[in-house]
């Protein structure tokens, strides 16, 4: 049965749709977009959108009990492929080791006018 994930420490969903579901040891967290919860703003450049985005992405795994190192697979929409270095500098400094699987692709628009949205896929080992 899938469990629905939900944290105030990470933006509530534009949509219908949920922050993240957990089934049979999987974690499936929706594309966040670089919004701070504690404000409802999203911060300014690729590489403070990056970081919001990730944080906001932490911030559910942990609801969750898992960790970053749990994650197995991420997708980035990046509004400009430009900033794909700058978006890869912030990325590095939350996957230090053993990196996730991931894409990355440029995209004619995103939510809100985000330069950034980003959705990850964490896995636990089946006990």
């Amino acid at each position: 049965m899938k469990k629905i994930i939900s944290t105030d420490k990470a933006p509530k969903a534009i949509g219908p749709y949920s922050q993240a579901v957990y089934f049979n040891g999987q974690l499936f967290i929706s594309g966040q977009l670089p919004i701070d919860s504690a404000t409802g703003k999203m911060p300014e450049g690729i590489k403070a959108q990056t970081e919001q985005a990730l944080k906001n992405i932490k911030a559910i795994l942990e609801e969750a009990k898992f960790t970053l190192d749990d994650v197995v697979k991420s997708t980035v929409l990046l509004k400009d492929i430009g900033d794909f270095a700058a978006m890869n500098e912030v990325y590095a400094t939350f996957y230090t080791s053993k990196p996730p699987a991931r894409a990355a692709y440029e995209v004619a628009n995103l939510p809100l006018g985000a330069l950034i949205e980003i959705e990850t896929i964490a896995m636990r080992a089946c006990k």
